[in-house]
């Protein structure tokens, strides 16, 4: 019986499960919303939110912060994660503590019956928003 064990095993050695949610991970940051299973969802949402809080560290302990966030994320990609998680999606959530993601449930998946699920940022405000938004004031301001 698996009384008081926390987290899914997902079918996975614990190799391929870290190599898993550093690769979702990683597009989560970058991507701000993908979809997948509802059970690797429920489990890479408490992945993302110690992420997040490890980015959100005060002055004193950044580089704690960065290198915890490097150790997470395998890969080449490391650096640019941590580099967006800090100083990017960290700052817009200063004033909340936890609740960094939201899982969302979709229909089953067709060939296996698998229930998918969105998983994505709450209230982030993406850049790409904000370049069109700025440019949107632009013309505005030029009529």
């Amino acid at each position: 019986m698996r009384h008081l064990k926390k987290g899914r095993k997902l079918n996975r050695t614990s190799s391929h499960r870290k190599a898993l949610f550093s690769n979702l991970a990683s597009s989560l940051v970058i991507n701000k919303r993908i979809i997948t299973t509802h059970p690797k969802a429920k489990e890479l949402q408490r992945f993302v939110e110690r992420l997040v809080t490890y980015a959100k560290y005060d002055e004193g302990k950044i580089l704690h912060g960065r290198r915890l966030i490097q150790k997470k994320i395998t890969g080449k990609l490391s650096k640019s994660i941590a580099n967006e998680l800090i100083h990017n999606i960290a700052p817009q959530y200063s004033s909340r503590n936890g609740g960094y993601t939201r899982v969302i449930k979709l229909e089953n998946r067709k060939n296996d019956d698998a229930i998918k699920a969105i998983i994505e940022f709450v209230d982030l405000k993406n850049q790409t928003d904000n370049e069109s938004d700025s440019e949107d004031k632009k013309e505005e301001v030029e009529k």
